[in-house]
């Protein structure tokens, strides 16, 4: 069977399942193209070798590719699609991960204006999509996949909460909303209905103009330049400028050092966090214990330099 038949019938099943694959679908199917197309058993361990190292140096992209691939085939061996998995059992030395970037909660406001500036005549809901997608990443520490992946069905206003369907893990979690953020999302639900909505309740919540679902890589890419506009550069000593992403890591150290500061004990605390990021296990949200110390002294230091150049055009 052809590797895209094969990546086409995986996808269907893990979408059945309630599991936004977006991203995931342009990987799987750039494997069948850079492989040819071939037959799916004809896979070579070396083809993948070259794949999951990707083009230039290699960077931390292997380990979620590989896991990507591994999923793909336990299904095909379980339907006697594939006779065995060619991937390496062990990963090579990959590359430290990238630090996380802290924004501060003025930075937060900042985007937040910035993405509700960005007004289109022929998308006149672009600005409220952008603005909601942040506070969504920021207000329920939501994945940016996550968040792009909500479907209307998924928003209950009457308990405020926010279905976060299969994602990272083959985990599906209730979200709690605050009223603030229960409010934005009624606000913009509202004028939501003024879209196309092809799927009905399955239809996304954050839409483009015709009501469809938003692209990652174009949401991605429309987020650097409202990092831009609001004023949030390169950080001292750092390669590359803050990722959306780090949105959601902020939300948890928000609100660790908003535990710390009530005297709380944040030990006892952490497998709440840990279950309401949809992590793994606590060990993924533990990381973030480490940097609380650090990121008390440093948010107090930019908070200073903030105050001192006048607020809102201070820069990081």
């Amino acid at each position: 069977m052809k590797t895209a038949d094969i990546i086409t019938a995986y996808l269907a099943v893990r979408r059945a399942q309630g599991v936004q694959l977006s991203s995931s679908e342009r990987v799987l199917y750039r494997l069948a193209r850079q492989t040819g197309n071939g037959e799916f058993d004809t896979i070579t361990a070396e083809q993948l070798d070259i794949f999951l190292h990707g083009p230039g140096q290699l960077s931390r992209t292997w380990k979620s590719k590989h896991g990507l691939l591994n999923g793909l085939y336990r299904f095909a061996i379980s339907r006697g699609l594939a006779s065995h998995n060619p991937l390496p059992q062990r990963a090579p030395q990959l590359p430290p991960a990238h630090p996380s970037y802290i924004y501060t909660t003025q930075e937060v406001q900042r985007l937040v204006n910035a993405a509700a500036r960005m007004g289109d005549t022929k998308s006149p809901l672009k600005g409220d999509t952008y603005r909601l997608l942040l506070l969504l990443m920021y207000g329920a520490a939501l994945r940016v996949s996550e968040a792009m992946g909500l479907q209307l069905h998924d928003v209950d206003l009457q308990a405020s909460t926010l279905l976060i369907r299969e994602t990272k893990f083959y985990k599906t979690r209730w979200v709690p909303m605050g009223p603030r953020l229960r409010d934005e999302v009624a606000s913009y639900l509202h004028k939501r209905t003024a879209l196309p909505m092809a799927k009905g309740q399955e239809s996304t919540l954050l839409c483009s103009r015709t009501g469809h679902h938003l692209w990652y890589q174009d949401v991605v890419t429309l987020f650097q330049h409202i990092r831009r506009e609001a004023g949030i550069g390169i950080p001292p000593g750092a390669t590359r400028p803050p990722r959306m992403h780090d949105l959601r890591h902020t939300a948890a150290m928000h609100r660790l050092v908003s535990w710390y500061e009530q005297g709380l004990d944040v030990n006892k605390l952490l497998p709440q966090l840990s279950t309401y990021m949809g992590h793994h296990g606590v060990v993924s949200t533990q990381r973030y214990l480490h940097m609380t110390p650090d990121l008390l002294a440093q948010a107090s230091q930019r908070f200073a330099v903030y105050a001192d150049q006048g607020g809102d055009h201070a820069q990081s």
